[in-house]
Formats: C-alpha cells, sequence, structure tokens
C-alpha cells in the first residue's frame, strides 16, 4: 500500500510539471473530481493521491481544473497556533487575484485559519494557513476543515467581490 502511495505522489509531482491549457466546467467551477489525500511535502497516508488515471505524467483532461484538498491533519500548537495544509492548482487569476481560505471547526467553535494567496500557473501547489485562535482554543482530535479557492474580482462600482473557484469541506486530526 504505502509503495503504491509513493509511487501516485510521484506521478503527482510530474503532472505539476506539465501547464494545463483548460479553463474549466462551463459553470467556472471545477470540471472533474478533486484531488485526494496529501502528496508533498506531507506523510503518506493511506488511499489514493488522484482520484483518476494519469497517462504520460499529466493528469487527464478532465483534471485540467481548478481544484483544491485538503490534508487529513492539521496542528495545534502549545501557544494556541493552528495549523492547516493542502493542495490546489488554478489556472488564471488575470481578473484578480486568488486565495486559499480556511475554517477550522471543531464541536460548536469555528474560526477562519489564515488566508493564503494563490499562485494560478496550471500547476499542483501546497497551501498552508496558519493563525493564532485562543478564544475558543482547539484541542487536538477530531475536526473539520471547510476550504476555498476564491478569486477577487471588481464589481461594476470597483468594489472586490468573491468567485468560488472549488471548494473543499473536508475531515481532520489535529496533532
Amino acid at each position: 500500500m504505502r509503495v503504491r502511495l509513493v509511487l501516485a505522489a510521484g506521478v503527482l509531482l510530474a503532472s505539476a510539471a506539465a501547464p494545463l491549457a483548460h479553463a474549466g466546467g462551463a459553470d467556472g467551477l471545477s470540471a472533474g473530481p478533486a484531488l485526494v489525500g496529501p502528496v508533498l511535502n506531507g506523510p503518506v497516508l493511506d488511499g489514493p493521491a488522484l482520484s483518476g488515471p494519469v497517462l504520460d505524467g499529466r493528469a487527464p483532461a478532465s483534471r485540467a481544473a481548478d481544484d483544491l484538498t485538503v490534508y487529513g491533519y492539521g496542528t495545534v500548537g502549545d501557544d494556541s497556533t493552528v495549523t492547516l495544509s493542502g493542495m490546489y492548482r488554478c489556472l488564471d487569476d488575470s481578473a484578480g487575484p486568488v486565495f486559499v481560505s480556511s475554517t477550522l471547526v471543531q464541536g460548536n467553535r469555528s474560526a477562519g485559519i489564515g488566508g493564503t494567496q494563490a499562485v494560478c500557473d496550471g500547476h499542483l501547489h501546497e497551501w498552508v494557513n496558519t493563525s493564532v485562535v485562543k478564544d475558543p482554543a482547539y484541542r487536538p482530535g477530531s475536526a473539520r476543515v471547510r476550504a476555498t479557492l476564491m478569486q477577487l474580482t471588481a464589481d461594476e462600482e470597483g468594489l472586490p467581490t468573491p468567485g468560488f473557484l472549488a471548494a473543499e469541506d473536508a475531515a481532520v486530526e489535529l496533532r
């Protein structure tokens, strides 16, 4: 199982080197299934690295869209610093900046955990969001992460308007 996951991670690394040419589905959202599981800079966990086949080191055409995943773990430091991470891919930021935002939910507590500006070049990138959350404090154990890949564009009056490119709601284990 571990060898298969390491091989899948290698395929993902190779696919990250190939630029994508497709701009997503007709609705502007992800045209294919989401990426699954941690791939880079994290431990190898059970589960597939991609939900579809990979040919010639590149993702299939249905994968060529904005996409977002959440790793199945996060950390809570002694000083209440929460760190969450995952992978994303976005294709075009010419209309405005793109960000990866995350919200941590544990019990009846919910807090935004940072925001990372995305690099939209069609390649896979890792995102890491960190915040100090003391009230309410989070504890090691089960939680949920709601992550979004969001683009800010200007409306008719020039005010920034969020456009959601991809979203993921995932169970995580806080350590």
